[in-house]
């Protein structure tokens, strides 16, 4: 298995110019290319490593390729060209690997893989999860999704820029779980905001409210530690309350919500959607069960494969 050891690196902005540098400080053989000139001068002024002045540079020679760029529109510009020889797939050869750590649509991931592989070129699918802070001291949390044994070539890459490595599957998977995270944390985000804001008009303190959601619903009533872990992947289903109960829990929310006139269209959704759960399936089973009102919708089961 070859070590990777020259890379070209596509994106030098506020989370690739430290990325990068951390390739550099790891002794690889780094060549960065950027839209600004300014940024590529002042990546190699900061970190060293090689400047390269278009995209078929940047390639020329490397075993992989790193885009860190906005969405896959570019991404798949910046590889393939559209019309244009300037590209990063000119300049690659067979057996080499387009590692793309943009966070992009796992659709278009997957269009991309198809489109090289008759070029011999592997695509690995690398987003991140933490912002520039943890790009800057390498603590990212980098998820990965692409052939087994190519991933086990890169890992020594990943480990000089993050703290942990994610294998998902196939090239697309890593896209896809990235976009689903950010999907839970914003409806977290959501749903804590608009818990407080019905709690602020009914005349709780704010600050009070925050601090005591902490332990009530992120330690142990963890969703994911302490339900869809233990109870749905082992299909246990037994925490010991009632999915009818929880319904009611939940409708209770939403009638407190509107006593004071509050805005609580995600609580009257989520009310909703427990009550249909509960007429499907039955007031009594555990709460954990409601999982099975999205399985049967989707065809799938959430099970600890």
């Amino acid at each position: 298995m070859t070590t990777i050891r020259k890379i070209g690196f596509v994106g030098i902005g506020n989370m690739g110019n430290p990325m990068a540098g951390h390739l550099v400080r790891a002794g690889l053989d780094v060549m960065v290319y950027d839209i600004r000139p300014e940024a590529v001068r002042a990546f190699v002024a900061q970190h060293g490593g090689r400047a390269a002045a278009s995209l078929v540079e940047v390639a020329e020679g490397a075993d992989a390729v790193i885009t860190m760029l906005p969405d896959d529109r570019v991404v798949r510009k910046v590889v393939l060209g559209e019309g244009t020889e300037n590209s990063v797939a000119a300049g690659l050869a067979k057996g080499s690997i387009v590692i793309d750590m943009s966070t992009c649509n796992p659709t278009a991931t997957r269009g991309l893989a198809e489109a090289l592989a008759p070029r011999g070129i592997a695509v690995v699918d690398a987003p991140v999860m933490g912002g520039v802070v943890f790009a800057k001291d390498a603590t990212l949390d980098i998820i990965v999704g692409g052939e087994s044994t190519l991933v086990e070539r890169l890992r020594p890459v990943f480990q000089a820029m993050g703290r942990s490595v994610i294998c998902c599957g196939g090239v697309g998977t890593a896209h896809a779980l990235k976009a689903l995270a950010n999907y839970v944390n914003a409806c977290a985000l959501v749903n804590a905001i608009e818990a407080m804001t019905i709690g602020r008009k009914f005349g709780l303190d704010s600050k009070l409210m925050a601090e005591a959601l902490i332990p009530l619903c992120a330690g142990r009533n963890h969703p994911i530690e302490k339900k869809v872990i233990p109870h749905i992947l082992t299909r246990k289903f037994g925490t010991g309350m009632a999915m009818g109960f929880i319904a009611k829990d939940v409708k209770i929310a939403v009638d407190t919500a509107k006593s004071v006139g509050a805005f609580a269209p995600l609580a009257e959704r989520v009310s909703e959607l427990w009550t249909a759960a509960v007429e499907k399936l039955g007031y009594d089973i555990d709460q954990t069960q409601i999982a099975r009102y999205w399985e049967e919708a989707n065809g799938v089961l959430l099970t600890a494969e």
